[in-house]
């Protein structure tokens, strides 16, 4: 153990960590490092004033941190797994190992974290997945959408207020149709090889045996209150006397394990029709305190969409991300774009670094333009139409030039959105800030050359605390999502101008999710892919490990490694400990309202090296990478 606390320590200083504790796994099995063991070497960590730290321009992040477990970065040859828990990890390994497709791993991948990491993803919930067959690039939609009886006032007060963010989260009215099982069905069609209904193997045995009880399962429901008002969630999740499970306790699903079964025999079908959508409906719309609005038909008409991929030209690489319904892509080679369009000569262009203050203006300056076309613009493109005719037009070269010019010495503090080719006026709205939240992603290769990157959420941690068994009347269940208040809860300004990303029947709500695919632009070979969790942070933790590889040279688990930093239009956001004192006071003087927060990214990269590929995992949360 002492060997491992003596790395851990070392890595702990290279990473910048100072004052989180940190576990690390010897032969005696998992410890803590206290923060003074980690302090040894380490730089002495900056501090804010109280008053600065609860901004109301700060979203809040998903979920909270649970410390940093140090991850070695992984290599394979033939093909490799990157999932946000070591038995998901394992579930998707095993199927690649029995010579199951990327497609297939995944499917075996999100069943088991529904059962282990049921607080951020499940087949309750929705998904984007972009996907390489080896020739061409699709983008799977699985988003969930807003029930056919819903309209723009869904969370509105009889005064015409948008209702406490919370009170919309928790219980029904929040409850999209949820998509990624009908999704992955419609994918594993196209690029399935193995029986869909042996991919379900991993996770029923897992649901029946019990699993462990990881750290991380534990402190999200030591956080969590809301949880335990459900009856049925409180007796799964909780002991007798009110408090979460202990680590290493075997937890139980039966009623998933049933479920499960059913999705494995029939499809599905078992989800949108029959005793499992009767069971989400009513448990919707009997909602003791917030009642939704979620129906049958609702459920046996969604349909998943295949979209066209954004692929973007950027130095010497291809990006291929996902369009909108999701901002995450284009937000993120927004950034790139305007960082590029200042030149290479700019301060904090390259040879200053990642974390250094020159560079973290110019980035978080980008990311306040960006935001700010993010708001104005992106909505579900069956209901809102792209800026100029097409959604690339935020990213037209001379655009990004004229955006990027807008970034001077001193921080603009709050950036407008702009007008792209073909914008006559601004028909929207821009949305006022909410929060957002999410979410798992998990990224694989197979041993074919076919990949994907899928980022796969309930929205909020916990979703909407809704706990459906299917009919099944046994403990345990899975959750049901909150999706619905990823739409603005306003549906217009105090102007009555229409916000584009408004409640409306039938539509998917905007989302950051990132999911992301790297090709070499030179001979079209896969190089990447990556994506993240963490709500409209998404955006940065994707920008971020996009730069440290691409930009910065390092390997993708060093690229994850590095601290969190952004902007959403307001304060400038530094990861909480990670950053020296002169950082932050350079930024200061530089006009930035600065915050050091929890930034808890969930990270996973898989990246072409030599003949093979390595793998890097979030040390943030419980990701592991295995591979042949």
């Amino acid at each position: 153990m002492y060997e491992a606390c003596v790395r851990a320590a070392k890595a702990a200083c290279f990473l910048g960590v100072r004052a989180l504790p940190l576990r690390v796994r010897g032969r005696a099995g998992w410890g803590v490092l206290g923060a003074a063991a980690l302090l040894v070497g380490c730089a002495a960590p900056s501090s804010l004033p109280s008053s600065q730290l609860a901004l109301p321009s700060v979203p809040p992040l998903p979920e909270g941190p649970s410390g940093l477990t140090v991850k070695p970065g992984w290599s394979a040859q033939r093909f490799m797994v990157a999932a946000a828990n070591p038995l998901a990890t394992e579930a998707g390994y095993q199927v690649l190992k029995a010579g199951g497709s990327a497609l297939d791993a995944a499917i075996a991948v999100q069943m088991v974290l529904t059962l282990v990491e049921p607080q951020s993803s499940g087949i309750g919930g929705g998904a984007f997945l972009m996907h390489w067959d080896g020739k061409a690039v699709q983008a799977w939609d699985g988003r969930e959408t807003a029930p056919a009886a819903a309209d723009e006032r869904l969370f509105l007060l009889s005064d015409g207020k948008p209702m406490p963010f919370q009170q919309a989260v928790v219980g029904g009215r929040s409850v999209g149709v949820p998509g990624v099982v009908r999704m992955l069905e419609q994918a594993h069609r196209a690029h399935g090889k193995l029986p869909w209904a042996r991919l379900f193997e991993p996770a029923i045995r897992l649901a029946e045996e019990g699993f462990a009880v990881s750290p991380r399962l534990h402190t999200q429901l030591l956080a969590e209150q809301a949880l335990k008002a459900t009856p049925n969630a409180a007796a799964y999740f909780y002991g007798t006397d009110g408090q979460p499970h202990p680590v290493g306790h075997r937890l139980r699903n039966p009623a998933l394990a049933q479920v499960l079964k059913r999705l494995a025999a029939e499809g599905s079908a078992a989800m949108h029709t029959g005793p499992i959508a009767q069971d989400m409906v009513r448990r919707v719309r009997e909602h003791p305190t917030t009642p939704g609005l979620l129906s049958t038909a609702d459920l046996a008409g969604y349909r998943p969409v295949v979209r066209e991929p954004i692929c973007t030209d950027w130095r010497a690489y291809r990006v291929c991300g996902f369009p909108p319904p999701s901002s995450g892509h284009l937000a993120v080679m927004q950034i790139l774009g305007m960082l590029d369009a200042l030149g290479p000569d700019a301060p904090g262009a390259s040879s200053d670094g990642p974390s250094s203050a020159p560079f973290l203006h110019r980035y978080t300056e980008a990311a306040r333009l960006a935001f700010a076309d993010r708001a104005q613009y992106v909505a579900d493109p069956d209901f809102v139409p792209a800026p100029g005719g097409r959604w690339t037009s935020l990213l037209d070269p001379a655009y990004l030039q004229a955006r990027a010019s807008l970034i001077g010495a001193q921080s603009m503090k709050t950036a407008q959105p702009g007008r792209p080719p073909g914008v006559e006026r601004l028909s929207w709205a821009p949305q006022p800030h909410q929060p957002e939240f999410g979410t798992s992603h998990l990224s694989i290769v197979d041993g074919d050359g076919r990949a994907l990157a899928m980022t796969t959420t309930i929205e909020a941690v916990w979703g909407s605390r809704i706990l459906a068994d299917g009919g099944t009347g046994l403990p345990g269940g899975f959750l049901l999502n909150n999706q619905l208040t990823d739409f603005s809860s306003a549906p217009a300004d105090a102007q009555g101008r229409p916000i584009a990303n408004r409640v409306e029947p039938g539509k998917r709500p905007r989302s950051s999710m990132s999911p992301m695919l790297v090709f070499d632009r030179r001979d079209g070979r896969l190089l990447m892919s990556l994506g993240s969790p963490g709500g409209a942070a998404i955006i940065h933790f994707t920008a971020k490990t996009l730069l440290g590889t691409l930009a910065f040279g390092l390997d993708a688990q060093r690229a994850i490694d590095l601290p969190n930093f952004g902007s959403f239009n307001g304060p400038t956001v530094l990861e909480k400990g990670r950053f020296d004192a002169a950082t932050v006071e350079a930024l200061k003087a530089r006009g930035h309202a600065v915050q050091e927060i929890d930034m808890t990214s969930g990270l996973q990269a898989i990246q072409r090296q030599g003949g093979g590929w390595f793998g890097g995992a979030d040390p943030r949360r419980e990701g592991v990478v295995r591979g042949d």
